[in-house]
């Protein structure tokens, strides 16, 4: 008889919980977090010859254990945390919050859902997953950084550095500082502290971009081809996606990365508004590849972006029509790249042509209501009375 196994992976622990098909519990195990982990929940699940483990999280906390499990010959799912929150919120005598709770919660969320992803042994995509979050992390700690040293600046001298704050810059400012009493001693040497600190940043940001671009050309993607996609967006792109095949369709693919309008009906109204749905880093390589395509006239996408202009689009409506049209030719390069997976990762070479310019989608990307803004251009109108109560009911513009 089949069998599902949830597991709730903790640091310490990990609990795991069998169920039959008809959602019975049948055994239970609790094992600590060690070497010996795998060993115990193998011994343990033998007598459940057909048996699936579910493992929740298995791309954070839960990632090393369904690692082992699927090393050890084992068919393991990636169940989201929030599909167990759901079926303990919705099951009786279960609604309290424990790890034997939460495990048996997994165990029906896998059971019970349509489609789970199957936990894949990694591969070069985990390494660009890896590189491109780490990127991230380097980039916030520099905009904090920046910013202290900057609050330090301007009360040292009026207005600071009105430009982007480079180390260059601020070392040559902060050289002409002659400090006057203690205060201005302390300050001095705290910048000249956070100075040091934007400068060993800056030079692990150099560093990790040239790893970045070894490990994208050693993928052999074609990702970086597409127009405003370099080792950053190529690494975010690869990495959050994994397995492309995953994905039914250029649809799905546009839901996951966030670049697809999600339809907000009610009754005879047709309705669509901008998703913040999907995966945010892969959003914003795409974003940004549509903002460097808009930037020069010779990029593909510059005369999709004029075009939707020239139907009164607005500028906001047209570059998300544009990040659908490039979500579009992305997928497509990432099907063609699987197709011909030699390279590591399976992100080989091809010749096949999948541009922004040339790869229309099934339907608009963006319509007229799924920014909720009107398409014409808008007028000033004259501060009158009478014209209050139509300036209440205009839609508002969205937010990017």
């Amino acid at each position: 008889m089949a069998v599902m196994i949830g597991v709730d992976p903790h640091k310490g622990s990990h609990t795991a919980v069998v169920i039959d098909r008809d959602e019975v519990e049948l055994a239970s195990i609790r094992v600590r977090s060690s070497g010996r982990q795998v060993g115990e929940l193998l011994a343990w699940a033998g007598k459940f010859a057909d048996r699936i483990w579910a493992v929740e999280s298995a791309g954070g906390v839960g990632y090393l254990l369904a690692q082992q499990l699927v090393a050890a010959g084992e068919r393991v799912l990636d169940v989201p945390a929030t599909l167990p929150a759901r079926a303990r919120l919705l099951g009786s005598g279960r609604s309290n919050k424990n790890d034997a709770n939460d495990a048996y919660s997994v165990a029906v969320a896998a059971l019970r859902a349509p489609v789970l992803p199957t936990v894949a042994p990694a591969d070069h995509a985990a390494v660009l997953r890896l590189l491109a979050k780490r990127n991230k992390q380097l980039g916030a700690q520099r905009t904090r950084t920046a910013c202290r040293l900057h609050a330090l600046l301007v009360e040292l001298v009026p207005g600071g550095i009105s430009k982007e704050i480079t180390v260059n810059r601020a070392a040559r400012l902060l050289e002409s500082i002659v400090a006057t009493n203690a205060v201005e001693a302390t300050r001095h040497e705290l910048a000249l502290e956070h100075l040091d600190d934007l400068r060993r940043l800056d030079g692990q940001l150099r560093g990790l971009h040239q790893r970045m671009d070894d490990a994208v050309k050693a993928s052999r993607t074609t990702v970086s081809e597409l127009f405003g996609f370099g080792p950053v967006g190529t690494a975010i792109a690869v990495g959050y996606t994994r397995d492309v095949h995953r994905f039914a369709s250029r649809d799905r693919f546009a839901a996951y990365n966030g670049t697809a309008p999600i339809e907000v009906s009610s009754g005879g109204r047709l309705t669509h508004r901008l998703s913040r749905r999907g995966n945010r880093q892969l959003n914003h390589a795409i974003h940004m590849a549509a903002i460097t395509q808009i930037r020069h006239p010779h990029s593909p996408g510059y005369a999709y972006y004029q075009a939707k202009l020239a139907e009164n689009k607005t500028k906001k409506e047209a570059i998300r029509a544009l990040k659908r049209r490039i979500s579009d030719a992305l997928f497509a390069r990432l099907v063609a790249d699987a197709e011909h997976h030699t390279g590591p990762g399976g992100q080989a070479g091809t010749t096949a042509e999948a541009d922004a310019a040339g790869f229309q989608p099934r339907q608009p990307a963006l319509q007229v209501s799924h920014s909720r803004t009107r398409t014409e251009r808008r007028s000033p109108r004259p501060n009158t009375r009478s014209t209050r109560a139509t300036r209440s009911r205009t839609p508002a513009r969205t937010r990017t």
